[in-house]
């Protein structure tokens, strides 16, 4: 027996304050909302890539660090840094680069959930 998957992907991090995640996660990374439950402190997002979207579920106690890393695939790792320092988004030094397969970019969130883009170098992907 296998797993059907199907392609749709939901990234659950836990954050602080809800009203303050939405509107970073839209305005710094262009995300949407898609739902938002406040009975159980919980929207989801969608994401600009087809089929993932962000799940935030509002908890009083967020431990930085201790959340999966999303990492967000872009065309241009320059422009995005670009686009997080514009915003004063905290990252974690530079742009890295695997020779000849990806450079990466880590940040956080507002809650301190890390987060990476990555751009493919020629012949990948």
């Amino acid at each position: 027996m296998s797993i059907s998957y199907t392609p749709e992907l939901t990234a659950s991090m836990s954050v602080k304050n809800l009203d303050q995640s939405i509107a970073w996660y839209e305005k710094v990374l262009n995300f949407s909302l898609l739902f938002r439950a406040d009975e159980i402190g919980y929207c989801e997002l969608a994401t600009r890539v087809p089929g993932v979207s962000i799940g935030l579920c509002q908890n009083e106690e967020v431990s930085a660090g201790g959340n999966a890393t999303n990492v967000w695939g872009v065309s241009d790792i320059h422009e995005a840094k670009a686009h997080l320092d514009s915003h004063g988004v905290r990252q974690d030094g530079g742009i890295q680069e695997v020779p000849e397969m990806v450079k990466l970019l880590t940040f956080y969130d507002p809650d301190g959930n890390t987060m990476m883009f990555a751009e493919l170098l020629a012949g990948q992907g």
